[in-house]
Parts: C-alpha cells; sequence; structure tokens
C-alpha cells in the first residue's frame, strides 16, 4: 500500500488531490450525517446553528473554509511544504463538500434542501466525485491537447494542429451540452468517442439544441420524447434511490413513483426559439 501510495500519488504530486479528495468525501459524509441526526431531533447532536434566531446554513461555513484554505494555499505556494499544501488541500475539499451540498439553495435562491429541487445538490456532488476520481487515476481531458505533449516537434504546423484540434474538440462538447447531454459531455471530455457519439444522436428534448432545431420537425421531436423516456427511465429511477439514499430512507415504490413524476414534469418538447435563435439547418 505505501509502495502504490508512493508511486501512484506522491511521486506525480497528487497528494493535494488526494487529500482534497477524501476531505470531499469526508465533509460531505459528515454534513449529511449531521443533517439527518438534526431532522431526527437527535437530542445529544448538537443542532442548528442559530444566533439570534437566524439560521446560518453550512455553505457559509463552506464559503468561509473554501476562502481560508484557498488564500493560504496561493500565499504559500512558492515556499511551502508538500505536507501544508496537503492539509490545506483536504480543509478546501471539506469546504467544497459544504457548498456543493447547498447547491440548489444557491441555484434556485431559497431553501429546497428537503424538497425535490433538493436533489440538484447530490447532482453536483456526484460530478465533483466523479471528476475528481478520474483525475486521481490519471485521467486527463482528452478533448483538450496540451502543447507540452509535442515539446521538441519544431515545426509551425505542429502547434497549429494542436491548437486547431483542441478547438474543435471543444466545439464539439459544446454541441453535446447544448443537446443537454451534461454527463455525456463530462465522460466524453475524457473519452472522445463518447463526446462524438453524443453530439451525432438526438438531443434531449427540452434541450437548447432541440428548441433551434426540432421546433419545425414534429417527427424529430417525437422520437426524441419517445426515446428520453424510454432509455432515461432506468437513469432517473436510480439517480432518485441514490439520492433518496444520502438525503432520506430509500424507497423503491417511492423511486418509481417520483421517476414518473420527473419524466412527466421534464420531458417536454421545447418551446420554438424565436427567428433570430434559429440555428441554420
Amino acid at each position: 500500500m505505501d509502495h502504490w501510495l508512493q508511486r501512484a500519488i506522491v511521486e506525480p504530486g497528487k497528494l493535494p488531490l488526494l487529500m482534497f479528495f477524501l476531505g470531499f468525501i469526508g465533509g460531505f459524509a459528515f454534513i449529511r450525517l449531521s443533517v439527518r441526526m438534526i431532522r431526527a431531533k437527535v437530542r445529544w447532536w448538537p443542532g442548528n446553528v442559530t444566533p439570534g434566531g437566524q439560521h446560518v446554513h453550512h455553505v457559509v461555513f463552506g464559503v468561509v473554509a473554501m476562502l481560508v484554505s484557498g488564500g493560504w494555499l496561493i500565499a504559500v505556494f512558492e515556499d511551502g511544504s508538500s505536507t501544508t499544501g496537503a492539509v490545506l488541500a483536504g480543509v478546501f475539499g471539506v469546504g467544497a463538500a459544504l457548498v456543493l451540498d447547498e447547491f440548489a439553495l444557491i441555484f434556485y435562491l431559497k431553501d429546497v434542501y428537503w424538497a425535490e429541487q433538493g436533489r440538484t445538490s447530490v447532482d453536483a456532488v456526484f460530478v465533483a466525485i466523479g471528476v475528481t476520481g478520474l483525475l486521481l487515476l490519471g485521467a486527463r481531458p482528452t478533448a483538450i491537447l496540451d502543447v507540452e505533449d509535442f515539446r521538441g516537434q519544431e515545426p509551425w504546423w505542429v502547434r497549429g494542429l494542436v491548437v486547431l484540434v483542441t478547438v474543435l474538440g471543444l466545439m464539439v462538447a459544446a454541441v453535446v451540452i447544448a443537446k443537454g447531454k451534461i454527463w455525456t459531455a463530462l465522460l466524453g471530455m475524457f473519452v472522445f468517442p463518447v463526446l462524438l457519439v453524443g453530439a451525432i444522436r438526438l438531443s434531449r428534448p427540452g434541450a437548447p439544441w432541440a428548441r433551434w432545431r426540432y421546433a419545425e420537425r414534429p417527427k424529430r421531436m417525437l422520437r426524441a420524447i419517445e426515446r428520453e423516456k424510454r432509455y432515461h427511465r432506468p437513469a432517473v429511477r436510480a439517480k432518485i434511490y441514490v439520492q433518496d439514499l444520502v438525503a432520506g430512507k430509500p424507497s423503491v415504490e417511492h423511486a418509481k413513483a417520483a421517476t414518473e413524476q420527473e419524466l412527466e414534469r421534464t420531458v417536454q418538447a421545447a418551446p420554438p426559439a424565436p427567428h433570430h435563435e434559429r440555428v441554420p439547418r
């Protein structure tokens, strides 16, 4: 174990990233345990922080932790030890977990922690864990080439080709995002063929791409709606079950019912775009 840690984490300089990852997971696990204990009204568990009757959300503590640790990291960047950097990265991870756990509060600008919209926070946490885990495993965005990979190549066209491929990769990613496939775009940045498949296949019916391109193509819009319900249903059901597992007591029946409700609410045809916004076919 020590040999693997030295070879795979310490030598490549990934110790701060590992500490951030562990701090993030630990912070998220702790705060979810805390809010569930508070909701269950466990007597011996400290309750909400309410100075003067004002409920201080844990996103505030997360922002403070990120500012302090991030500022400290910048201050000791040149002459700080690796141990100091790793500890501060861990604190930054804890702060990031506290912030993303209330991402829905920031996004909706209202307290929806236990509401349906509160699942957005869990989605944000899953994205952060997934990206950090991929970086720890050595993955890198294949859609973005690094000029340093071609060090020693003198011809100017080599660097030009690197820039061109990078721009094309980012353009493909933008198409996938416009089609409403956020997870596909995220994974595709590390596995480029996935990005290409996401760009070729139909858009999700409520996405900007469908708004621009499918409004006058009812058959294509209908196909997009049918495909969304057919293939997205299992993923939504699994996501809701896991979110319930994190946020409270999971129930298969609740996951099934909530899935159908979410599909009925979200799988809708996008409204036509104004003429000046439409993308030429």
